[in-house]
C-alpha cells in the first residue's frame, strides 16, 4: 500500500504516541487551549449584555463591562502562552526524539538498504521530514483543539440562544466537511510528491556540489544548473497546486459562510419581529457566527500541515519499521585467533542475475597474508565485505576459528576487524579524535599509534598537532596522509583481523613507501586478507586468490602463480609492460 492510500488516523495515532514522554507539557497546552477557547465564547456572550447596556444603560456596567473585557483578555493572552509554549515544547521534543531514532535506525539497517538509497534522500528524510512532522504533531493539533473547541463552545452559546437561527446555520455545515475531506486527501497526496523531489533535489546538489571540478572541466555548468531547475521547478508546481487548493478552500468556506450569515440574518429578523430575539441576542450570535468562520478558515488550511506531516511521518515510519541486521548469534568473544574459512561460498546481490562470487573455498590462517587479486568487477571486494558481514552469503559458510560467522554476536564480530580501504573516512574532528575513533585511548597511546603508521612526520609540522581539525572527509590532509591516518586507526583497534581495500592504489610512489612501510608493521601476527590493485606489493604474500567473474580460478604463492602461466601471469605481465611504458 502506498503512502497515499494508507489510513490517516493509524499513522497520526503512532506519532501521538511520541508525545506521551512530555505529558507535562502537553497537559499545560491543553489547560491553555481549554482557557483559549472559553474566553473566545465568553467574550461572545458579553456581547448582549454589552449592546442591551447601550440600548437601557445601567451605571454599575460602565466599569464592570470594561474591566470583565480586559480580564477576559489577560486570561486570553496568558493561555496563548502557555498553549504555544507547551505545543512547542512537545513537538520540538517529538523532532528531535524521530531524528535520533531514525539516525540510529539507518546506522543499523543491512548495507543492501545503502544500495538502493541515496545519502542525500536519507538526509532529507533527517532534516525535511522530521520538520514536517512537528506542525502535524504541534501546531496543527493545537488549531485542531483550539479551534475546534471554540467552534463547539459557539455553536452550543448559539443553539442555547436561538436554536431556529443556529440550525439554519448549519444547513451549510455538511458542505463545509465534504470540502475538508477533499481538501486533506488532495493535500496528503501532493505532499507525498513533494517531499520525495525534496529528497532527488537534495541529491543533484550534493553530487553537483561534490564533483564540481569534473563539472568545470567539462564546462557542464548548464547541465547541473538545468537538472537542478527542473526538479526545483517540479517542486514548485507541486506547491503551487497545494496553495491552489488551500486558497480555493478557504475562499469556498468563506462563501459557504457568507451565505450561512446572509441566512442567519433573514432568519434573525423574523425572530425579532416575533419577540423572541432581542438586540443582545442578535449582535451575540452575529458576533459568534464571525468568531466561528476564521476559526473554520483554519481548521480548513491545517490539513495542509496535517497531510505533509502524515506523508513525512509515513515515510520516516517505513524506515523505523524497515528490517534490520541480523544478529541472533549468541556467542560472545573478546578476542579470536583469526583464522578465517570460506566454504563453497556464494554471493548475489539483490537484483542482479549474476552471482557475484560462485563457490569460493580458501583458509587465511593467523599470521599470513592473502592477497586477492583479478579484473574490475570480478568480486574481490564483495569477497572482503562478506567478513564483516556486510553483506550476507546466499550458499556456502564461513567460519572464524571453526564458528560460522553469524553464530557470533555481530557487536563482537565486527570488534575483530580493522578494515582501510582505498576510501578512507575520516570524521571533520581532531587528528587525535579521528585516529581513536570508536576506542578509548590517551594521547601517549594515540602517539604511539601515529608514529607506527608513520604519520607523525606530517602531524608534528602540524599548529596543532594531534588537536589540527582534518576538514570534512580530510579535506585539509593529502591523500596519503589520509591513508596513514586510517592505519594509524587500525593500529590502535589492534584487530587479529586486517582488511586492505586497495590501501595504496591511489597514492604516488613516496606516500605508497610511507604507507607500504606502515603496512608491514600492522600485518605481523594478525590474518590479512589484502586486495592488490598493483600485483608488485604483494610479492610476499602467503598466499594469492585469482578471482575472475566471482570464481576462485587459482590459489597459490607469487612464484607458484607466475610458473603456471595462468590469468595472474596474463596480469602481471600486462602491469610489468605498463610500468615499462611509463
Amino acid at each position: 500500500m502506498s503512502a497515499a492510500q494508507q489510513p490517516v488516523w493509524p499513522v497520526y495515532r503512532r506519532l501521538l504516541g511520541y508525545t506521551r514522554r512530555y505529558w507535562p507539557y502537553l497537559l499545560i497546552a491543553i489547560v491553555g487551549m481549554l482557557i483559549e477557547a472559553g474566553a473566545g465564547v465568553a467574550f461572545a456572550r458579553l456581547m448582549e449584555p454589552l449592546t442591551n447596556n447601550f440600548v437601557s444603560p445601567q451605571p454599575d456596567m460602565a466599569w464592570k463591562l470594561p474591566l470583565t473585557i480586559v480580564g477576559l483578555f489577560v486570561l486570553r493572552s496568558t493561555a496563548t502562552f502557555a498553549t504555544d509554549y507547551g505545543m512547542a515544547r512537545t513537538g520540538r521534543s517529538v523532532v528531535r526524539d524521530l531524528r535520533e531514532q531514525v539516525l540510529a535506525k539507518y546506522l543499523r539497517l543491512p548495507s543492501t538498504h545503502f544500495d538502493t538509497e541515496s545519502t542525500p534522500v536519507m538526509v532529507s528524510r533527517l532534516n525535511y521530514d522530521t520538520e514536517q512532522v512537528t506542525e502535524a504533531s504541534a501546531n496543527a493539533l493545537k488549531t485542531l483543539v483550539t479551534d475546534g473547541l471554540t467552534i463547539s463552545g459557539l455553536l452550543g452559546l448559539m443553539l442555547y440562544t436561538s436554536a431556529k437561527v443556529t440550525l439554519a446555520m448549519l444547513l451549510i455545515t455538511p458542505l463545509i466537511g465534504v470540502i475538508v475531506w477533499y481538501v486533506g486527501k488532495r493535500y496528503r497526496r501532493i505532499s507525498g510528491g513533494i517531499q520525495d523531489s525534496m529528497g532527488q533535489m537534495a541529491q543533484a546538489a550534493e553530487q553537483s556540489l561534490a564533483a564540481q571540478q569534473e563539472v568545470k572541466v567539462h564546462g557542464a555548468q548548464a547541465l547541473e544548473t538545468s537538472r537542478y531547475a527542473g526538479l526545483a521547478n517540479r517542486i514548485l508546481g507541486l506547491n503551487m497546486k497545494v496553495e491552489a487548493t488551500r486558497a480555493g478552500a478557504s475562499a469556498m468556506v468563506q462563501l459557504l459562510a457568507a451565505i450561512a450569515l446572509a441566512v442567519i440574518v433573514a432568519v434573525a429578523a423574523r425572530e425579532a419581529l416575533a419577540g423572541r430575539l432581542d438586540a443582545g441576542q442578535f449582535i451575540m450570535l452575529m458576533t459568534s457566527m464571525m468568531a466561528i468562520i476564521p476559526s473554520l478558515r483554519r481548521v480548513t488550511s491545517v490539513q495542509t500541515s496535517i497531510s505533509r506531516g502524515m506523508a513525512a511521518s509515513e515515510r520516516l515510519f517505513s524506515i523505523l519499521d524497515a528490517p534490520e541486521e541480523r544478529d541472533a548469534g549468541q556467542v560472545s568473544v573478546e578476542r579470536t585467533r583469526g583464522e578465517l574459512v570460506f566454504e563453497h561460498v556464494s554471493l548475489r546481490y539483490r537484483d542482479h542475475d549474476k552471482l557475484a562470487l560462485d563457490d569460493v573455498s580458501f583458509t587465511a590462517r593467523p599470521g599470513t597474508v592473502t592477497a586477492i587479486v583479478g579484473r574490475s568487477g570480478s568480486g574481490k571486494t564483495s569477497l572482503v565485505r562478506l567478513v564483516p558481514r556486510f553483506y550476507e552469503a546466499d550458499g556456502g559458510r564461513i567460519t572464524l576459528d571453526g564458528v560460522p560467522l553469524q553464530d557470533y554476536r555481530l557487536a563482537d564480530l565486527r570488534r575483530q576487524i580493522a578494515l582501510v580501504g582505498q576510501k578512507v573516512m575520516l570524521f571533520d574532528e581532531s587528528i587525535a579524535q579521528n585516529i581513536a575513533y570508536g576506542a578509548q585511548a590517551d594521547a601517549a597511546r594515540i602517539r604511539s599509534a601515529a608514529e607506527a603508521a608513520n604519520a607523525w612526520e606530517f602531524i608534528e609540522r602540524l599548529p596543532l598537532q594531534l588537536d589540527t581539525r582534518v576538514g570534512e572527509n580530510g579535506a585539509l590532509l593529502s591523500g596519503g596522509q589520509r591513508q596513514r591516518l586510517a592505519i594509524a586507526r587500525a593500529i590502535l583497534r589492534d584487530a587479529p583481523i586486517l582488511i586492505l581495500d586497495e590501501a595504496t592504489a591511489a597514492l604516488d610512489n613516496e606516500s605508497e613507501r610511507l604507507v607500504q612501510n606502515a603496512l608491514q608493521k600492522l600485518m605481523p601476527d594478525r590474518t590479512t586478507l589484502v586486495i592488490a590493485h598493483r600485483l608488485s606489493t604483494i610479492e610476499h604474500a602467503d598466499q594469492v586468490l585469482v578471482l575472475d567473474h566471482g570464481r576462485l580460478v587459482e590459489q597459490g604463492t607469487h612464484a607458484e602463480l607466475l610458473a603456471r602461466g595462468g590469468l595472474y601471469a596474463h596480469l602481471h605481465q600486462m602491469q610489468f609492460r605498463e610500468g615499462e611504458a611509463g
